[in-house]
């Protein structure tokens, strides 16, 4: 590969398409190895759900694995295993998809499992249930993880208003109420074609994929995907906190800061500040979950892991369709006190502020970034994840400027975000503090002067 520019699905040749039905269809030919990989989107995620549905999004996506009308349950996964393939599903507050990727034979197979996906799942009421307690389960088990449950509850006080604010995995309350009509009429509204971007990358030809789409999709009749407008967040205007105090032997430190979303100006510039601070990264949500070697150079490792005062220090900006969080975490060395950490922490994003960042930072955040995007890339699933993922929230022809945009930012750019974006009105603090074994835990939560105080969030469980 003789460019970086080279591993981008910018560089390659992106046959589109729109059936009449509204489906939206990407093919990308690559033939570097007998395989391909099938993603279906769809625009619904957490940001769509109303109060006492959170969770429903995340819910039907485990439903859609469940069987349809032409494929019984128990042999929707051996359809692509006998090709050797890999199946699975996420559910973000933007988007749901569903992939899989097998040998190019299994092209027609996984685009017919697709579309009965997009129209057949049976919601048997035995499945609805036993996934109920699945996904208690899945939720109780994040609450036992001390990070993430600081994160959920950190976003759920960054936000007041916007729907964001809700976690994927719902709240309890409403995982115990809801029923199987709530799901499927949610699937039923949601899960239509010109609500969908189906995408095809791999060693294919693009009008023989395009026929087979055709073929299994083009009689399936759009649907009314009008939704209701968003609850827009209002102004934040003073630093907001919370503490969490339970049972434990690790505290745990996180800033959120009101980021900006993948069309606003400031995106580029503060996806640089990021690599600066913690280490480049992919630029997208899975590549937030493929965790990049630890970037010893970055400011808040020096400043934190070199001197001891914690054991980890990351950060994560992902593109997302309306301003989301940009968020910072720490896992504090035994016998640090979070106030000492904190106090670090500040002292080194006020200086980014204040002073900005070297013209060398700048050269080896951008060096790195645009290493990074080439091993995003390093997989055909991998390219048909990123051209979805764009797809959904914007334009997958943004991903065109990718590179451009990394090169083209400043050390002025980065300090005007910094300045703006990093400023102590536009955060929220969370802290975890450990409690010996056998403490009952507790949560407060606590806004700047300007604002009043927001509501405590009782317990530490997930109640609101």
């Amino acid at each position: 590969m003789a460019t970086l520019e080279r591993a981008t699905p910018a560089a390659m040749h992106v046959h589109e398409e729109v059936l009449d039905n509204g489906l939206r269809v990407l093919i990308l030919e690559m033939h570097t190895a007998p395989l391909a990989s099938v993603w279906c989107w769809y625009r619904v995620g957490s940001k769509d759900e109303t109060t006492g549905l959170t969770g429903v999004s995340h819910w039907v996506e485990h439903m859609n694995f469940k069987g349809t009308t032409n494929i019984p349950r128990d042999k929707v996964k051996g359809i692509i295993e006998q090709f050797g393939g890999y199946w699975n599903g996420y559910t973000w507050i933007d988007q749901t998809t569903y992939t899989e990727t097998a040998t190019r034979d299994a092209l027609d197979r996984m685009l017919f499992i697709e579309a009965e996906r997009m129209t057949n799942c049976l919601y048997d009421p035995e499945d609805c249930e036993s996934e109920r307690t699945v996904i208690i389960s899945e939720l109780q088990g994040g609450e036992n993880d001390p990070d993430t449950l600081l994160d959920q509850e950190l976003t759920a006080v960054a936000f007041k208003a916007h729907p964001y604010r809700h976690p994927t995995i719902g709240w309890l309350s409403d995982l115990q109420a809801m029923n199987r009509e709530d799901l499927y009429s949610y699937y039923r509204r949601f899960y239509v074609p010109n609500n969908a971007t189906l995408v095809i990358v791999g060693d294919i030809d693009k009008n023989e994929a395009m026929r087979g789409v055709v073929r299994h999709f083009d009689r399936i009749a759009q649907g009314d995907v009008s939704r209701r407008p968003l609850t827009k967040e209002p102004e934040q205007l003073g630093e907001r906190r919370l503490t969490l105090s339970r049972e434990g032997t690790t505290a745990y430190l996180k800033l959120g800061y009101r980021a900006p979303s993948i069309s606003d100006p400031d995106f580029f510039p503060m996806l640089v500040l990021d690599a600066v601070l913690t280490g480049a990264k992919g630029v997208n949500l899975w590549a937030s979950f493929r965790t990049p070697p630890a970037q010893r150079s970055a400011r808040l490792y020096r400043a934190l892991v070199d001197r001891g005062l914690a054991s980890s220090a990351s950060g994560g900006l992902v593109p997302t369709a309306e301003p989301f969080l940009y968020t910072l975490s720490m896992t504090a060395t035994t016998g640090t006190p979070l106030a000492r950490l904190e106090e670090v922490v500040l002292n080194e994003l006020e200086s980014v502020r204040t002073r900005g960042i070297s013209t060398d930072e700048l050269k080896k955040a951008v060096h790195q970034l645009r290493a990074r995007l080439v091993f995003e890339n390093d997989s055909i699933t991998n390219i048909a994840h990123q051209l979805g993922y764009f797809e959904t929230i914007a334009s997958w022809r943004w991903l065109e400027s990718l590179h451009a945009a990394i090169e083209s930012v400043t050390v002025d750019q980065v300090r005007a975000a910094a300045f703006e974006r990093l400023k102590s009105t536009n955060r929220t603090i969370g802290w975890f503090e450990p409690l010996p074994i056998g403490t009952v835990g507790a949560a407060s939560t606590d806004e700047g002067a300007g604002a009043g105080p927001i509501s405590a969030r009782g317990t530490v469980l997930g109640e609101r």
